[in-house]
């Protein structure tokens, strides 16, 4: 158990703190619903009754959608483009696919290949791809989750204000819809670019997100 721990720490990190976070926000969420349902006079639901409210599924799925975009969108984009000096880029002239014998597929596989990086073909094109298709389908997914959340949301409130209800497809192209979806997605590329710029000229000794200390700042693709 203990090496499992060592050897899986940095997942089991982030899946211990994931869990609190979520749970602080439906507890903190669950709170702040009711005191809205109170102003409006209207009743208290109770804590497993918000977990499957429309405002929570919205709230939650606008954050995941917004993440899985990021990294759906870092990971394309630096197969084609680089940044001179960040560790977060491949060196310039590597752009692109890159050849089977840089990325140990088919007859350049090693022994401890995984099986579809060995095999060719279309196994070998999907395995190729796999990463950027799990994380455009969970982006795609939460998306639509988050479209539903936040349609029924907002006509609750549209009702309650004895307005006439949305159709999903009118949710689509409402501003409460794209308000929730922009302003995620600006924060996530503000921080992914900041981090790809900032690690040029900054360190983090011992992470292999950094250059080494000394490395120079012109240096490209280079881990601590």
């Amino acid at each position: 158990m203990r090496r499992f721990v060592k050897e899986n720490a940095l997942s089991l990190f982030f899946g211990v703190i994931f869990l609190a976070a979520l749970a602080g926000q439906a507890i903190s969420g669950w709170h702040q619903f009711d005191d809205d349902q109170v102003a409006s006079s209207l009743g208290q639901v109770s804590f497993g009754r918000y977990l499957t409210s429309a405002d929570f599924v919205a709230d939650v799925a606008e954050n995941w959608q917004s993440e899985y975009l990021q990294f759906l969108l870092y990971i394309s984009a630096t197969v084609w483009f680089v940044q001179k000096g960040s560790p977060e880029s491949k060196q310039p002239g590597k752009e692109g696919l890159e050849s089977p014998e840089d990325q140990k597929i088919g007859a350049h596989a090693g022994p401890d290949s995984p099986v579809w990086a060995r095999t060719g073909g279309a196994r070998t094109l999907v395995f190729s791809w796999s990463l950027t298709g799990v994380m455009g389908l969970i982006f795609v997914a939460s998306w639509f989750a988050q479209s539903l959340g936040g349609w029924a949301s907002l006509n609750e409130t549209r009702l309650e204000r004895l307005q006439d209800p949305l159709a999903w497809r009118q949710y689509l192209t409402d501003a409460d819809f794209w308000s929730r979806t922009t302003q995620n997605w600006q924060s996530e590329f503000l921080a992914v670019g900041s981090m790809a710029v900032l690690s040029i000229y900054l360190r983090q000794r011992g992470s292999p997100e950094s250059k080494p200390v000394g490395e120079a700042h012109a240096s490209t693709g280079t881990d601590g």
